[in-house]
């Protein structure tokens, strides 16, 4: 338990240093919730409402830079429900336009939180992921 609570601490410090610093590089906008992220390429299509399924490619990795997971190296692009998935997902989803691409900064709190995720993402986590929004289908009851 020991150990949980100095891994738990050591990520919420890192997590918060890196955000900290990375709000000040260039292109990268904090919104209110205090989700990073950086448009790489503006679409122009529609974006996604809270309810509506959307096609994604992305890569997920830790701050220090170790990937989790990856819809690109299984070679099949991600489809669920924009409002099913990790808070941080969901605001920058409905910011997105069909053909964007965006590098999203995650602070833990809109992540996994002190729960973590799987073997990789452990508790208080911040993550990384870059984001293709290659489309949406319909929307869901």
């Amino acid at each position: 338990m020991e150990n949980f609570k100095n891994i738990a601490e050591k990520n919420k410090i890192a997590g918060e240093e890196f955000l900290k610093k990375n709000a000040n590089n260039e292109g990268i906008t904090t919104t209110s919730s205090g989700l990073q992220y950086k448009i790489i390429k503006d679409g122009t299509g529609n974006s996604p409402a809270l309810t509506d399924i959307v096609i994604v490619h992305y890569a997920g990795t830790l701050v220090d830079g170790t990937e989790f997971d990856s819809s690109y190296k299984r070679g099949k692009p991600a489809v669920f429900p924009v409002n099913r998935v990790i808070a941080g997902w969901t605001e920058a989803l409905q910011m997105m336009k069909i053909d964007s691409h965006w590098q999203l900064f995650i602070p833990s709190k809109l992540a996994y939180g002190s729960q973590g995720a799987g073997k990789v993402i452990g508790s208080n986590a911040a993550l990384i992921f870059e984001v293709e929004l290659l489309g949406i289908q319909e929307q869901y009851k």
